[in-house]
């Protein structure tokens, strides 16, 4: 009898630890990193401000900044999103010269930790190449892109997310296309989703082969203008040619001049969604800020 009551009091003791374990592992509150552009009026990037120029706002509630990084160092995980659908076969050659050049000033400029990954999509999408510092490998992927079927925007972006989730550093998505998505299996909600969980900056350069917007995929074009801002980054309209260059140029120079700023939220209020809105202040009301909208608990 002795013997039951001790096991007893063992495997009580036990469960006990186990819950209290349990108990701090669901009250231990993660940090939330933002990647954060600074703009003055004439749309210059600002690279010069400090910590206490910086207020981050969580569910209305002010926090305390416990990490901030002038300038980051933080590697960059940078996937390439190239739309190969039937639309972009008039402009896929220009879209692919950019595109090697873009990976190539990455690879060569910044952290030696920056890599790249590249999906191709249509109605279905491709992985070409994971996170390497390889150009060659990937140029040998974007010479072979022809132009055919419809346009899964929302499903590249849901794969680009699962592959960028669990990297190191900072977390970018590029994604070249001429407008809206057509055959995707997942919805716009789905690919906004997955990329707040995965921290990842959308940066969409639309090469829209029609100027006036009769004809144009208008609405999808504003889908991935969302999706932007929402993240922390922001589209680009350009023709082919030297303005398409000038777009993916532009694009390193923001992933050059940010700011990670980071925080472990505190005293929020209860919330029904588990969609957290942030908004970042500055002392300087003449700055704009870049930065992502939220984050899901």
């Amino acid at each position: 009898m002795r013997a039951r009551f001790a096991c007893a009091c063992l495997l009580a003791a036990a469960a006990g630890f186990l819950l209290a374990q349990e108990q701090v592992i669901r009250v231990d509150v993660r940090l939330v990193r933002l990647l954060v552009s600074v703009k003055d009026a004439s749309g210059n990037l600002v690279g010069t401000l400090n910590k206490q120029d910086f207020q981050v706002i969580d569910s209305g509630v002010k926090q305390e900044i416990a990490i901030f990084e002038h300038n980051t160092e933080q590697p960059l995980s940078v996937a390439l999103l190239v739309d190969t659908s039937g639309s972009t076969a008039k402009d896929l050659k220009y879209e692919v010269d950019s595109s090697v050049r873009f990976l190539r000033a990455l690879v060569r400029e910044g952290n030696t930790g920056d890599a790249l990954s590249f999906f191709s999509f249509n109605h279905d999408v491709s992985l070409h190449a994971s996170f390497t510092r390889n150009p060659a490998q990937v140029e040998k992927s974007l010479q072979k892109l022809r132009a055919e079927a419809g346009t899964s925007v929302y499903d590249a972006l849901w794969f680009a997310a699962e592959e960028l989730a669990d990297r190191q550093g900072r977390h970018v998505v590029v994604i070249v296309s001429d407008g809206g998505d057509t055959t995707s299996t997942r919805s716009y909600q789905d690919a906004l989703r997955a990329m707040h969980r995965a921290d990842a900056v959308i940066y969409p350069i639309v090469v829209t082969p029609i100027t006036s917007e009769a004809g144009r995929n208008v609405g999808g074009e504003h889908a991935l203008i969302s999706l932007s801002k929402s993240t922390g980054g922001r589209a680009f309209f350009p023709d082919v040619g030297p303005a398409l260059d000038r777009a993916f140029t532009e694009i390193l120079r923001d992933l050059r001049t940010q700011y990670l700023v980071g925080y472990y939220p505190k005293n929020l209020p209860e919330s029904k969604s588990r969609f957290r809105i942030l908004r970042v202040a500055l002392t300087r009301p003449d700055l704009q800020v870049l930065t992502r909208s939220g984050y899901y608990e």
